[in-house]
């Protein structure tokens, strides 16, 4: 019964206490007792929550805990002569309230006015706390992608009032997060608090300001499993379509479904991809990639020309003996089977058929008819054609020389084009994932 009474006894203690403040007080007018004075108030966030981040739009939607603090000049009180009593919670619509807006805020509608409690203390002190679901404007910029980082800027000030009249203060050196709800796609490094007092061209007078800048940066593992990875693995079967045999008719093929498969990893990279001013890391390193494989295409059907040469073929300059099959084919160890690697020499240069001399048609032939009556020389016809046997013989094993020449040099650039594409695919696969390390 002795607490039950205190209870009551503290409750009217309380709504004396509310009537006695409240008599003749206005919540219209800044509450200080000095209208030239500056009135304190200080501005304290907490980030709870990423909403989104629509970089399309760019557009940042937090939700974020608000604390504003000031001295308020008539509302105080003696806590002896009400029980002891040292704070009240009242609605905030009863008291004066700082017009504290963000400046750069992206949204259409009109903020609601938070219906929570403020927390009033016999000195005069009013602490308002409330929760805001916030869209603000933030530049994004995405030439990193999928490796970027991003940092908003959210500006706090008074809309009416300047820093003669309200006087602007962060609580804190930055925005507390430890009630902060961990984001799947972006990691918050910090939020610093600044404070800045700039004059605009419309008024004469300062205006200060808090502005929190949020420090993000994008958590890249979902995008290099999903489209960085499958990339780099088919881009390294491209410099593969140099090792196929050209006898397997599959050189060219490989080459056209690595850029089909490409362009289609393209397409879903445009759909995830953010649009921005420049082009991204990663679209840079799809189209470096395509134009190395249609490069690479390109150079396989010149070396399927070289591989497969007609029968009018010439035969292989002598630059090309000494550079391609000589040195080259050395140091890339191309070799013929059963042939050390090294050690291969430089074919000899084939003769033309015109050089070898024609065969003797026997021994009467340009010297008159001969005396002997069995001597073969009287088979004119046959001996002709046994003649052009031999010749065409003789010019089917240098044609078959030439061609063996020109396949080995296709399989000489074929193995150069190998190690430099392979090199180069490599080299930039490594560039791109360094990022993300």
């Amino acid at each position: 019964m002795m607490d039950r009474w205190d209870m009551t006894a503290e409750g009217k203690l309380a709504q004396k206490l509310l009537h006695d403040l409240f008599t003749n007080y206005t919540s219209a007018l800044r509450p200080v007792e000095d209208t030239d004075q500056a009135l304190n108030v200080t501005l304290d966030v907490t980030l709870s929550q990423i909403i989104d981040m629509d970089e399309r739009n760019q557009v940042l939607t937090l939700y974020l805990w608000i604390r504003q603090e000031w001295a308020d000049a008539y509302l105080h009180w003696e806590p002896e002569v009400y029980g002891g009593l040292d704070s009240i919670r009242i609605p905030s619509s009863m008291v004066w309230r700082p017009d504290i807006v963000l400046y750069n805020k992206a949204d259409t509608q009109q903020p609601a006015s938070a219906s929570t409690n403020v927390v009033l203390r016999h000195d005069g002190r009013v602490r308002w706390d409330a929760p805001a679901i916030t869209r603000s404007s933030c530049r994004v910029d995405v030439a990193a992608f999928p490796f970027d980082s991003q940092s908003c800027r959210l500006t706090f000030g008074s809309w009416t009032h300047g820093g003669h009249q309200l006087d602007l203060w962060p609580g804190a050196p930055g925005a507390r997060l430890a009630d902060f709800v961990e984001n799947v796609e972006w990691r918050v490094l910090g939020m610093p608090a600044r404070r800045s007092v700039v004059t605009y061209g419309c008024c004469s007078e300062p205006y200060p300001d808090v502005t929190y800048t949020l420090l993000l940066q994008r958590r890249a593992a979902a995008y290099v499993a999903n489209l960085l990875l499958p990339c780099v693995l088919i881009s390294l079967l491209a410099p593969l379509a140099f090792h196929l045999p050209a006898d397997s008719g599959e050189k060219v093929s490989l080459g056209v479904t690595v850029l089909l498969a490409l362009t289609v990893f393209q397409l879903l990279l445009a759909e995830n991809m953010p649009p921005a001013e420049s082009v991204p890391l990663i679209g840079k390193y799809y189209m470096t990639t395509m134009a190395l494989v249609t490069a690479s295409t390109a150079l396989t059907i010149l070396i399927m020309n070289l591989h497969y040469s007609g029968p009018g073929v010439r035969p292989v300059p002598a630059w090309a003996q000494t550079l391609l099959l000589g040195y080259l084919a050395r140091g890339l160890c191309v070799r013929e089977r059963g042939e050390p690697c090294g050690g291969s020499q430089q074919p000899p240069v084939p003769s033309h058929p015109s050089m070898h001399p024609k065969p003797r048609l026997g021994p009467g032939s340009g010297a008159g008819p001969c005396p002997e009556p069995r001597c073969p020389c009287h088979q004119e016809a046959l001996l002709r054609h046994v003649g052009a046997i031999a010749v065409a013989c003789r010019n089917h094993r240098a044609a078959q020389r030439l061609r063996g020449d020109w396949k080995r040099v296709a399989r000489v650039v074929d193995r150069f084009f190998l190690a430099v594409f392979f090199a180069m695919v490599l080299a930039m696969s490594l560039l791109v994932l360094g990022h993300a390390i």
